[in-house]
């Protein structure tokens, strides 16, 4: 199967996760020469909060969602990686609900498959809490890959 785009939705859970969101999107992208979109969604507070401790001033500089994702640390862990790799990415942020925006981004981008992480959780659990990844699974348009933190031996 040819990959032309392939896009990663990251949240601010999903540090536990980065080497393996990193090698499984690697195995993927590098063979087929793939573009990886690396996609920050943050809510209106978290956007305002992160802006803050990276010390943007939006009273001087025009601030907007994608330099912001440039810039948090969350998602340097997988830019080193794909570099070391040789697979091409490019970063992009958006506001909003998580689920709503992966999927409204793989649209637009034409993703050939998404890469999401995400936690075990009971199906209670998923039922009284949601669940960003099972959202997105069940509403994607291309083909999923859930990629849980890695476990303890």
């Amino acid at each position: 199967m040819s990959f032309n785009t392939i896009l990663i939705g990251i949240g601010p859970g999903d540090r536990d996760r980065m080497t393996r969101l990193a090698t499984e999107t690697i195995d993927v992208a590098k063979p087929t020469g793939a573009m990886i979109v690396l996609l920050q969604v943050f809510s209106e507070d978290e956007f305002d909060d992160t802006a803050g401790k990276l010390e943007f001033d939006p009273s001087e500089e025009d601030v907007d969602v994608d330099m912001v994702a440039r810039r948090n640390m969350t998602i340097h862990e997988l830019i080193e990686k794909f570099e070391q790799a040789g697979v091409d990415y490019t970063i992009r942020g958006e506001i909003g609900k998580p689920e709503e925006e992966i999927i409204r981004v793989a649209e637009s981008i034409d993703a050939d498959r998404v890469f999401v992480g995400g936690r075990n959780r009971s199906p209670t659990g998923k039922a009284v809490f949601g669940s960003v990844s099972q959202a997105v699974m069940l509403s994607s348009p291309c083909p999923v890959t859930f990629v849980r933190h890695e476990l303890d031996d």
